[in-house]
């Protein structure tokens, strides 16, 4: 307040400043960063469109694998040749003896609960060696004299699907022939373990068919390809939108400024 009481008047409001433009050192650089975001992103979007065509031509050919008549289990010939892309879940049959005394536990969850697959070396009438996956036991279940009805002398027919080897282990789990603890089936580690020779580079998990007394139970393979492609290709392509569309706001913005800055 003034002496004579009276109100003090407001102070007068600062001037706003107004926009400066942006030098064309800074718009060069913004527009090549921009430039290289849409690529970047673009080229992460196609990448996924063809990921997911990849996918797509998977699961139809696995499809077609899983549902074709057997096959004869692939011989020495072959072996060099055989791929997850190329022969994963290829329904094969093979006829032998198995080596029972040599089965191999090998830990499994499936929809039976958690437990082991029965790997069982089958000596083919071809003279090769084969590891069967017979099925499932669950821990009280383990020991072969649990199920000795299933321990088949002679020969057998077996049908299943053929599956690559798992090497090394499972997921920060290795194996441990030492112990003969097994957390994946590689065949290469267990036939040398187990003193075989002449032994498939892959191994075959049996089907359906029942065991007599009724363990390992087969038939559970479980098939299953992620595919997200598609949504990773919008997110990226959205964000290759978004910087598009940034690149638009600072454009406009740029102009009237300049526009601004010319008329003062």
């Amino acid at each position: 307040m003034t002496a004579a009481g009276g109100n003090i008047p407001p102070a007068p409001e600062a001037p706003e400043r107004s926009a400066r433009p942006r030098s064309a050192a800074a718009l060069t650089i913004l527009a090549l960063l921009g430039l290289a975001l849409i690529a970047g992103f673009s080229a992460l979007g196609v990448w996924q469109v063809e990921r997911r065509a990849w996918k797509l031509d998977l699961i139809a050919r696995v499809d077609a694998r899983v549902h074709a008549g057997p096959v004869p289990a692939p011989g020495p010939d072959a072996w060099p040749t055989i791929s997850a892309a190329d022969g994963e879940y290829l329904r094969v049959a093979l006829t032998g003896v198995f080596d029972h005394a040599k089965e191999t536990l090998t830990q499994a969850t499936t929809d039976l609960g958690a437990g082991f697959w029965v790997m069982t070396p089958l000596r083919t009438r071809e003279g090769f060696t084969v590891l069967v996956n017979r099925g499932f036991v669950p821990p009280e279940r383990r020991a072969p004299a649990s199920r000795a009805a299933a321990q088949t002398p002679g020969e057998t027919t077996v049908t299943g699907l053929l599956r690559v080897t798992e090497p090394k282990g499972g997921f920060l789990r290795a194996n441990d022939p030492a112990r003969d603890l097994w957390r994946s089936r590689d065949v290469a580690a267990i036939s040398e373990t187990r003193g075989l020779d002449h032994v498939a580079p892959y191994f075959v998990d049996a089907d359906r068919t029942p065991n007599p007394g009724g363990w390992p139970v087969g038939g559970l393979t479980v098939i299953a390809f992620p595919n997200s492609h598609l949504v990773y290709a919008l997110t990226w392509f959205g964000l290759a939108l978004m910087v598009a569309a940034a690149a638009v706001v600072v454009a406009r913005h740029e102009r009237r400024v300049r526009r601004e800055t010319r008329a003062t």
